[in-house]
């Protein structure tokens, strides 16, 4: 019996009342991942495959794979904020702009530093612009989570 000042606790018998679950999905050392499913995933990241078709892929491999989408979502995400080595989202267009050599003009608000504008333009487009300085299609959309 244990006791405390605002419940107690009576075990008549510690023995389980049911039988182990048949199904193991959703128990998270069931859905552990292994050491080379966690290396699959990220060359399949490297590789743009989507979360969803990684789960696909190992459902195939092993009928019996009780990993959730959520689990392989999850370390997508780690890997890819691992490879941004603590910079914002920003920081890393401009990062990646910057190394495989794309146009970057950028504004800030000067009272507050914050950047307002961003445009990235591919070095083919920029060619492309220099030759047809005339024809100019502009794609300025973006989502808004609201």
């Amino acid at each position: 019996m244990a006791t405390s000042k605002s419940w107690q606790l009576f075990v008549h018998n510690g023995k389980h009342n049911h039988k182990v679950a048949v199904y193991n999905h959703g128990h998270s050392q069931a859905a552990k991942l292994t050491e080379e499913q966690l290396q699959q995933i990220e060359q399949f990241s490297k590789s743009h495959v989507s979360p969803r078709n990684i789960l696909r892929f190992f459902r195939e491999q092993d009928v019996s794979c009780t990993v959730s989408s959520q689990k392989i979502y999850d370390v997508v995400a780690k890997i890819k904020r691992n490879q941004m080595q603590g910079r914002n989202t920003v920081e890393e267009v401009l990062r990646l702009s910057a190394q495989r050599n794309y146009t970057v003009f950028h504004r800030n608000r000067e009272e507050s530093n914050v950047l307002s504008d961003i445009v990235v333009a591919h070095p083919t487009s920029i060619a492309m612009i220099r030759t047809w300085p005339y024809v100019l299609i502009m794609d300025t959309t973006y989502k808004m989570n609201k």
